[in-house]
């Protein structure tokens, strides 16, 4: 494959795309005018020569200009580069905000004109029903269903509270402005006469946003806490989840008529119970984050529950009330005269005292207001459900529908979702952590001196024994280290916050690095010793309040993971124990599946090949399992839940999660999964409420097609088995560069800013799980992330190339003279048929669009030994080229992302103004591994990480 390919995108010209080009100029230009009248008129003539050698460099490959911009940048003093390297920032976040504004824009036209887009609830119910599926079928699959994306920290996307908020008032400007410009299309004022002093007005404060940005601190001064964290994601709660899945929720009622709507829409979280890696995570962040949860939520509940009472003024003078709201009323410690015949109000005042009391026992925290004084706190979220149902049949009783569906309706919903905690927090270890405590609690217990040196057989035998016994492992007065303790508390501090804030609010536990049985029962041990399991495994009644659930990671982790589970299962009483689980309706099994780390470990082809072929065997064993009672119906059933470990990268599992979801297996979703949402794609998916419950309608809309439309038959065995060849050879090309070239380790951690990502303490987890410099010890994030400042993407398309050449040329032989052509039609007829590699060479293709082999040329120069550099580039640039040929060999498409076009203008709009991100980074870098300590270098580079990360908007 010798044909060389520039995968640049190149936007199709169109008259819709205008309204965001003048966002983005007007944006554009407002800062322009801040920097200018703040930083003086040198400092923006200097940022626009920036932007113009970028250009130049870009567009024309314009060696004079490269040999300009870099005697440019030398010549800059820290302070200019930190300024420059602000404007550039600050300009990808306003484009973000203008791209966010023209989605919605687009969306609304488009459902003005009554097209139903992909991944839209209504696109989805129009198919079930051409299918046969009518409304009480997908009301019932919902009743057994369970969609649940979960929010994990990841250093790029943390951005200090007083940034989101200027952001967010921007984008709420924009939507103004758009309102201001209808309403004088509609009343046909002159396009140059658009309501002048409103747009003037309008404009004034978009400044003053961008005016706060400016001179608002981009970064914290302090290492981020695993607090900052959680507060960051609270704010995605505050902005979007709160509002907008009860919103959700009400239009799948509108769509489905009568039928119920179970709450299947859940929302999880890692934050401040993930310990894998981070030493920082404990059983006091594990309590801070669920107390800061209930915060958000009950105090969301606070103002709902006060506007209510100001909304339903009815009086029972001219309304008749049902006895039951006449007791709740009665119930309530409001006698004020004035409100006597006011039945709800009286009732609201009496809940809001309670919720208030609620607030301050949970959290410590006092309500905002008080017209009488908190009392009686709430035993749980379902008694205030009980409350508020009791106001809702009084307004349907009295024909007050339009009453109950604006405010009421919308509460009762998040009581059903959020509960008290507001999203399930998952606890996360790795395996080899829990060994450790175990040896320490059994050698102190003279039940055997060295645990960790038995083999697997004797330590399930022990295991199970120790589950079978009734007695502690922990010896009274005994002194244990403060590993143990650490991680024993958090299993004491896991039982006492779902007595606190409900069962809901911890139900998962994660084992990382799961690859053996044993790694299984030691959690379910641990559990035993803190009263989270119930009963020996050996009695009838045995039950567990924590799921167990392994992570397989690795590829031959994928490979292991139905035969350990189903060894797992033949042990004695652990089906029956899951059976009875902590689940009213059946038994629940969730297993996660890491795309990170088997991306890393092979390539991007194998990781998704292997798990593939992962799902299918976990289904089958589950269906072999439930084999007696295939019906979520009977108790004994147990449902297998995939989880999926999805990162921002393609690389790490990301990509468009409508596509993601159709891409499972073949029968392997049946209305269950959860997956992670992580990196600087939350805030591109969720910062913008809209944008958010949109994102989360096409979770459920890909899980409803998924489950009731997907065919349960197995692809071809001709795809199967051309899947397998072209795995075998991607992770051997993969793994011959990243493991077996010498130099290779060193070329990466000089040519991406990796070691910066580690050394300057972005984000509260250690970029490396140990102190080395060996890739297999570096945690998948900064692996990712590092590609991606470069603007290599590498773990994105590694591989590929080398695998279809030898695929379509078994014999060898330059392609495309020798290719195979029976085997390239069959390559293009997968792509054609088979949503797994259709799916998969799009993501292929996005990540190729994304790079930029001049720009990485430039990190290149960043690696001392020119040998070495000019020996690994060169083997990456060649390989990259074969994967652009075979896209293009396998799809026809010559442009990159040519069935993409949204995504090609928004590329075409922001990469400009990325580029001198990506000039200015390898030059702060260059001087900081110099020995320049200047705390504005590093700044300057933390700054241009994050501009670089949101403008590219899935690098994480």
């Amino acid at each position: 494959m010798t044909k060389t390919l520039r995968a640049q995108a190149k936007p199709r010209p169109d008259n819709s795309e205008q309204p965001v080009i003048d966002d983005i100029r007007l944006l554009g230009r407002i800062l322009g005018d801040v920097i200018r009248e703040q930083e003086g008129d040198a400092a923006y003539a200097l940022i626009e020569q920036v932007r113009q050698l970028s250009v130049a460099f870009r567009r024309n490959a314009d060696h004079e200009a490269d040999k300009a911009l870099k005697r440019l940048l030398k010549s800059l003093s820290n302070d200019q580069t930190v300024s420059v390297v602000r404007a550039f920032t600050y300009f990808s976040h306003l484009a973000n905000l203008a791209e966010d504004r023209h989605h919605i824009r687009r969306r609304a036209v488009h459902d003005r004109a009554g097209h139903l887009r992909e991944g839209s609830i209504e696109l989805s119910l129009q198919r079930l029903a051409d299918a046969g599926l009518g409304p009480s079928a997908v009301s019932a699959m919902l009743a057994h269903c369970f969609v649940s994306p979960v929010l994990t920290a990841h250093p790029t996307e943390v951005q200090r509270k007083s940034i989101l908020d200027a952001e967010r008032d921007i984008a709420h400007l924009l939507t103004a402005r758009d309102d201001i410009q209808a309403q004088a299309a509609a009343y046909r004022v002159a396009s140059d006469a658009l309501t002048p002093r409103e747009l003037a007005g309008n404009e004034l404060q978009l400044r003053a946003r961008v005016l706060q940005l400016w001179q608002t601190r981009l970064l914290r001064f302090a290492k981020l806490t695993v607090a900052d964290e959680v507060e960051n994601a609270m704010s995605y709660y505050e902005s979007t989840f709160l509002r907008e899945i009860p919103r959700l929720y009400a239009n799948l009622e509108a769509a489905l008529g009568e039928h119920p709507i179970p709450s299947f829409l859940r929302m999880g979280q890692w934050i401040g119970g993930d310990r894998d890696g981070n030493p920082f995570v404990n059983a006091q962040t594990l309590g801070h984050a669920l107390r800061r949860q209930a915060d958000v939520v009950l105090r969301h509940y606070l103002t709902e529950v006060h506007y209510l009472g100001s909304e339903l003024s009815l009086s029972n003078m001219l309304v008749d009330f049902p006895p039951d709201m006449l007791t709740l009323a009665q119930a309530s410690p409001d006698c004020n005269a004035h409100r006597k015949d006011e039945l709800y109000r009286r009732a609201l005042i009496g809940m809001y005292s309670r919720l208030a009391a609620t607030l301050k026992t949970l959290t410590g925290g006092d309500a905002a207001r008080h017209a009488v004084p908190p009392q009686n706190p709430y035993p749980d979220a379902q008694a205030l459900l009980t409350d508020l149902r009791v106001i809702e049949a009084a307004l349907l009783a009295h024909r007050a529908h339009a009453l109950a569906a604006q405010r009421l309706q919308p509460l009762v919903r998040a009581v059903e979702v959020f509960g008290f905690h507001l999203a399930t927090v998952d606890l996360r270890q790795s395996s080899d952590q829990h060994e450790l405590v175990l040896n320490e609690l059994l050698a102190t217990a003279r039940i055997t001196p060295n645990y960790a040196l038995l083999d697997e057989a004797a330590k399930i035998s022990l295991l199970l024994q120790l589950l079978n016994d009734a007695r502690a492992l922990r010896v009274m007065g005994a002194q244990y280290s403060e590993h143990t303790l650490s991680e024993i508390g958090v299993f004491e501090a896991a039982k006492t916050m779902r007595s606190q804030f409900g069962a809901q609010a911890i139900r998962h536990y994660i084992i990382s690095h799961t690859e053996t049985v044993s790694d299984l029962l030691e959690v379910l041990l641990l559990q035993k010793e803190v009263a989270l399991m119930h009963g020996t495994l050996d009695a009838p009644d045995s039950s567990a309040d924590l799921i167990v659930v392994p992570l397989f990671e690795t590829i031959e982790d994928l490979r292991q993971a139905a035969p350990i589970m189903k060894a797992f299962y033949d042990l004695p009483g652990i089906k029956a124990m899951v059976q009875r689980g902590n689940s009213d309706q059946y038994g629940e099994q969730d297993i996660m599946l890491g795309y990170s780390d088997s991306n890393k470990d092979g390539g991007i082809f194998t990781s998704n090949w292997e798990l593939y072929r992962a799902e299918i065997a976990l289904a089958q064993l589950f269906d072999a399992i439930n084999q007696q009672h295939p019906t979520p119906v009977n108790p004994d059933f147990i449902q297998l839940r995939m989880f999926h470990g999805r990162g921002g990268t393609v690389g790490r599992g990301g990509g468009p999660s409508y596509q993601a979801i159709l891409a499972q297996p073949p029968g392997t979703v049946r209305g269950q999964i959860r997956l992670t949402e992580q990196g600087e794609v939350i805030g591109s998916k969720y910062a913008n409420p809209e944008i958010g419950r949109r994102n989360l309608e096409t979770l459920v809309a890909a899980t409803l097609e998924a489950t009731l439309l997907q065919r349960t038959k197995p692809a071809k065995a001709t795809f199967l088995q051309a899947a397998a060849e072209l795995s075998a050879a991607s992770m051997a090309a993969y793994r011959k560069l990243v493991y077996e070239t010498p130099g290779f380790t060193e070329y990466f951690f000089q040519a991406t800013p990796i070691r910066e990502i580690a050394e300057l303490n972005i984000g509260s987890r250690p970029a490396s799980r140990k102190a080395t410099q060996r890739i297999e010890d570096l945690r998948a994030i900064p692996w990712g992330f590092s590609w991606g400042q470069c603007r290599l993407t590498l773990p994105g398309w590694l591989g590929f190339g080398s695998a279809v050449e030898q695929f379509l040329n078994p014999q060898g032989g330059e392609t495309p003279a020798n290719t195979n052509e029976k085997r390239l039609a069959l390559l293009q007829q997968m792509e054609k048929q088979w949503p797994f590699f259709k799916t998969l060479l799009s993501n292929i293709d996005m990540v190729l669009a994304k790079s930029d082999l001049a720009l990485a040329a430039r990190y290149a120069e960043l690696v001392s030994d020119s040998r070495l550099r000019k020996k690994i580039f060169s083997a990456i640039e060649q390989e990259w080229h074969r994967t652009a040929l075979a896209l293009v060999l396998i799809t026809g498409q010559e442009q990159r992302l040519a069935n993409n076009a949204s995504l090609q203008r928004s590329m075409a709009h922001r990469f400009p103004y990325i580029d001198p991100l990506h000039h200015l980074q390898v030059e702060l870098v260059r001087r900081h591994r110099a020995g320049n300590g200047d705390e504005r270098v590093k700044r300057g580079i933390h700054i241009s990480i994050n501009g670089i990360a949101a403008g590219l908007r899935n690098t994480g």
